[in-house]
């Protein structure tokens, strides 16, 4: 009957190596054999560019600027004041001196008007004289007179003199109207930084205190009256200088100078401290919105990283990118088409196991091979059969150590009662079938 059928041309047929065709070269996996065929040229497929990409790469956080450098603080710490007490001066007439203006006034007689008209017109027009550097006064038709230095009555005797010695009428008056030759100075902790002009009635501290507005310290404790005379400085405590009333008449004279300093400073030093916390705080800001920024910048790249990769798989997934793959057939878990690797050589296990294996029920162990077309692609060319027997399993070892290169084929032929199993299946129907129909 199988005679029969086999006349007929439905026998069964499965696939297999014929070791003896003439374009087919099987070769036993060897070392040596393995060795060979792993030393054909053959380069791994890069990933794309877009896989090597990350979004934080690249690109700056861009913050404020440059912030302004942190304000200046000074080394302010409490002090203990010393007291240097302004010695006494005597009260002295007042001397006049360059800068003075000095008024004249005479007797309204005609006769007078004739000779003075100078000195008339200077007392009508309240002009007066301003004496000059080198201490003298010019008035017409007399000269130069000199009162630098003098007192009033001094000066009054002077003028006198120079009158009768000029042949005028020495009916005179004479006073100073503007005081300028002799100023103290007064600055720092005060409402008006000022210049005070000392008069004949003389000028105390206190006085110039006054002019300038007063003393606007708030902390007592560490401020201080400072007085420069003479290349000399004194120091009167403002709590001292407020205990003692008498201090307050301590007369003063042409060129003294007077500063009211605080050793320490406390609103100014909290104002410096809030200044350096506030450029802590603008940092600290700066770096948040630079931080903020960032990640949206990287969160776009990522997006954009992202879809040129999807972009990819789809495009490989439709056969537009271009792969190398080999083909597992025969009796194996999954016949199917298996992508190398990108970046790395795959070996005959890596194939072979990493889709599940062979069926060990009906695939035989010791027939599998890898099919691999020669090197040559001219005619009669011939295909090479690399053969591993697995049936002793230390063999698998080989396995791990055989290249795989593009468009192999790996091959697991069936065990030879499978083959006769799966004749028998489709003989016997078709042996009931003729049975039935010979009825």
């Amino acid at each position: 009957m199988a005679a029969t059928l086999s006349a007929c041309g439905i026998t069964y047929h499965s696939p297999s190596v014929d070791e003896k065709a003439e374009d087919v070269t099987v070769l036993e996996l060897s070392p040596q054999v393995i060795a060979t065929a792993n030393s054909s040229a053959y380069m791994p497929r890069s990933l794309p560019a877009v896989f090597f990409s990350n979004a934080g790469s690249g690109g700056a956080a861009q913050g404020v600027g440059a912030l302004p450098a942190e304000p200046y603080l000074p080394e302010e710490t409490r002090q203990q004041l010393q007291y240097r007490p302004l010695p006494d001066i005597p009260s002295q007439p007042y001397r006049i001196g360059p800068g003075d203006e000095l008024l004249l006034a005479t007797k309204g007689s005609a006769s007078t008007v004739e000779q003075l008209t100078g000195l008339l017109a200077a007392a009508n027009s309240r002009q007066g004289y301003v004496v000059r550097e080198d201490g003298t006064i010019a008035i017409p038709d007399v000269g130069g007179v000199d009162v630098g230095g003098l007192t009033i009555e001094e000066a009054e005797n002077s003028l006198f003199q120079a009158l009768v010695n000029n042949q005028i009428d020495p009916t005179f008056s004479l006073e100073i109207s503007k005081f300028n030759s002799q100023r103290v100075a007064i600055g720092g902790a005060v409402k008006t930084s000022t210049v005070v002009a000392i008069t004949p009635s003389g000028l105390t501290l206190g006085e110039a205190l006054i002019a300038a507005g007063g003393v606007t310290v708030k902390d007592r404790e560490f401020a201080s009256i400072r007085i420069y005379r003479d290349g000399t400085l004194y120091q009167i405590p403002l709590n001292t200088y407020v205990e003692n009333p008498g201090l307050k008449d301590k007369l003063l004279r042409g060129g003294d100078a007077i500063f009211v300093d605080t050793t320490y400073d406390l609103d100014r030093a909290l104002a410096f401290y809030q200044a350096r916390i506030d450029v802590i705080a603008l940092r600290t800001s700066a770096r948040s919105s630079a931080m903020t920024i960032l990640q949206g910048e990287i969160a776009l790249r990522r997006s954009a990283l992202e879809e040129e990769r999807s972009n990819y798989e789809r495009r490989r997934s439709l056969g537009e990118e271009t792969r190398d793959y080999v083909y597992l057939t025969g009796e194996v878990t999954k016949q199917s088409r298996v992508p190398l690797p990108y970046g790395r050589r795959a070996t005959l296990a890596d194939v072979l196991f990493g889709e599940g294996g062979y069926v060990n029920t009906t695939g035989d162990p010791s027939q599998i091979y890898v099919l691999r077309g020669a090197d040559s692609l001219a005619p009669g060319a011939t295909v090479v059969a690399y053969h591993l027997d697995a049936e002793n399993i230390a063999n698998v070892v080989m396995a791990t150590r055989f290249e795989m290169r593009p468009n192999d084929v790996v091959f697991i032929e069936e065990q030879p009662i499978t083959k006769w199993n799966r004749a028998f299946q489709q003989f016997f129907p078709l042996l009931v079938q003729s049975a039935q129909d010979a009825i």
